[in-house]
């Protein structure tokens, strides 16, 4: 965090690397009393494993220690990772998702809450509360309208650039007409990678090549009009990474913006054999791309 505090990054986030991944609220902390500025986001936590009380109590202790500096990003996760680490009993996510940011959502703006839904039943209050920003992960057009309606933001993943464009900002604003509200930004989380050379972008894209076998994202890749069951093809690389050098990265970044994106969270392709050098080159050309977008 405080490399990417250096670099004049705005906006960093921890994911949570599955089960047996790092707490990121914990990380978050550690964070935060290192650095001075920089805001954190998650992207994100899953709503099974915790209840939306307890969340909010992390979030308020953070939102103490670093005043307006947490962006909590909340989501259901996948299924083979819920019920085969947690052991939850699966079912309507949306549901899950919705109970969730109604709970946190009036804990966070109104000090408390009684609720009681399919998935989650709470009943408390805050003493003092304080607004945090509320932002949910979103993978089809349904969960992107529940951001609209319901969250600060959508924080999309693995999603292909012109899906985004065409099926989720209008979700977006379809969820946010509905519940007569303004437009909340989506997030585009996209794989980065500064190099020139497509063979490297493909050996590093295997990092996330699982997400070809999830049902969800298989599903959102072929209304996307991919066929995921060979593997990534060029065209899809090309529609999902974004490559190049520090200049194209940048430009590409940016242009996420410029098609409507509020935001762009670039995640690294990391290699393993240069992790520091993949850091550097990433840092450099985000922070070129935000230079350029604020102009």
């Amino acid at each position: 965090m405080r490399q990417a505090e250096a670099a004049g990054i705005r906006v960093a986030w921890t994911t949570i690397g599955g089960a047996g991944g790092a707490d990121p609220l914990t990380v978050a902390a550690a964070a935060f009393a290192a650095t001075d500025s920089i805001d954190i986001g998650t992207a994100i936590i899953p709503t099974w494993p915790r209840h939306p009380i307890i969340l909010a109590q992390q979030a308020q202790a953070l939102e103490q220690l670093a005043p307006g500096r947490l962006r909590l990003g909340i989501g259901p996760s996948h299924e083979p990772m819920m019920t085969s680490s947690f052991g939850v009993e699966w079912s309507a996510p949306l549901t899950n998702l919705r109970e969730y940011l109604q709970v946190i959502r009036s804990l966070l703006s109104t000090g408390e809450v009684d609720f009681e839904g399919r998935h989650v039943t709470a009943r408390s209050r805050i003493r003092e509360p304080y607004e945090v920003t509320l932002m949910a992960s979103a993978l089809r057009p349904r969960s992107f309208e529940t951001c609209g309606e319901l969250t600060d933001g959508a924080i999309s993943w693995m999603c292909p650039k012109q899906f985004l464009i065409e099926e989720a900002l209008p979700a977006v604003a379809r969820g946010a007409e509905r519940a007569g509200r303004s437009t909340p930004p989506l997030i585009a989380h996209v794989p980065m990678l500064v190099t020139e050379d497509r063979g490297e972008v493909r050996r590093l894209i295997g990092q996330l090549g699982r997400y070809a076998q999830v049902p969800f994202y298989r599903a959102m890749f072929e209304a996307a009009g991919y066929d995921v069951e060979g593997g990534f093809s060029d065209e899809l690389l090309d529609d999902l990474v974004v490559s190049g050098s520090e200049a194209e990265v940048a430009e590409r970044l940016g242009s996420y913006i410029e098609a409507g994106c509020g935001e762009v969270l670039a995640a690294p392709l990391i290699d393993p054999d240069d992790r520091e050098g993949s850091f550097e080159r990433a840092f450099a050309a985000i922070a070129r791309a935000d230079a350029s977008v604020r102009g």
